[in-house]
Parts: structure tokens; C-alpha cells; sequence
């Protein structure tokens, strides 16, 4: 059983592993409290050190993280990332609301034909939903 609840979504991440110059462009796979993953065009070795970067944030959202599994799947990889301190964990739930964000903008083409850019499906979704999303506490961080 997995100690955190995973969230799908598929939105748009930069990485940088930390021995390499080079910035991948990639896709966000799945967030939870303890990490996340994502598919890479590249092959990465478990134990590297990772900086992730959400351009939908701009600069705001940078987290980082060390790799602890990376499968190939067909013609990519799938790599798993924990974060390890609770700044870490913290910034991981900000990345839980943007998945929560787009969900919302994706359900509200989907059922009301209206395509929102995604300042303002976040802007809707905080002021529909915020106030139920779940608050981290100290006890959880740990």
C-alpha cells in the first residue's frame, strides 16, 4: 500500500539532473506528498540529484529531489523522485493544486465548451475549492 495518495496529470516540467548541464523538456506523470514522477526521453540513474522546474509557475515553483527509480517503458522511461525535507514536501502540495487546477480547466472544456487559460481556471478553482483542499500540518509533513 502507498504511503501517500498519487494525483495523474500530465503537465509540462523542466529537468535538470544535477551532474548535467542540459535542461529536458518532459512531462509531469503523477504527484503525491513523498515525490513525484514523470516520463523522460532519457534514461536517468537512480540516486541522482534532480532539479524540477514547473514552467506553467514560472520561476515560483522549483523543487528538488533525488531519483529513486527510473523503468523503461517502450521508447521513454518512467523516473520516480522523493523529496526528502519538508520545504520539499511543502512545495509538493503547491504542485498538487496546479494538477487539481488543470483538472478543473480540462473539465470545464469538457462540460461547458469554455476554455479558460490557466490563470483563470486557478483563479476559479481557488475561489470554488480552496477553502476544502486539505491543509498540510506539521505531523503530516514528517
Amino acid at each position: 500500500m502507498r504511503e501517500f495518495i498519487r494525483h495523474p496529470i500530465s503537465i509540462p516540467l523542466e529537468i535538470k539532473v544535477s551532474d548535467q548541464a542540459e535542461v529536458e523538456s518532459e512531462y509531469l506523470n503523477n504527484v503525491s506528498l513523498g515525490g513525484l514522477s514523470f516520463h523522460s526521453r532519457k534514461k536517468i540513474d537512480m540516486g541522482a540529484r534532480i532539479n524540477i522546474r514547473i514552467p506553467l509557475l514560472g520561476e515560483r515553483l522549483q523543487v528538488s529531489g533525488r531519483v529513486v527509480w527510473c523503468h523503461r517503458q517502450s521508447s521513454a522511461y518512467e523516473v520516480g523522485v522523493v523529496f526528502q525535507d519538508r520545504e520539499e514536501a511543502f512545495r509538493t502540495r503547491m504542485i498538487e493544486q496546479i494538477c487539481h487546477i488543470e483538472e478543473y480547466k480540462n473539465e470545464v472544456w469538457e462540460r461547458e465548451r469554455r476554455q479558460l487559460t490557466s490563470e483563470q481556471a486557478a483563479a476559479e478553482w481557488i475561489k470554488k475549492y480552496a477553502d476544502t483542499f486539505p491543509q498540510m500540518t506539521d505531523e503530516k509533513a514528517g
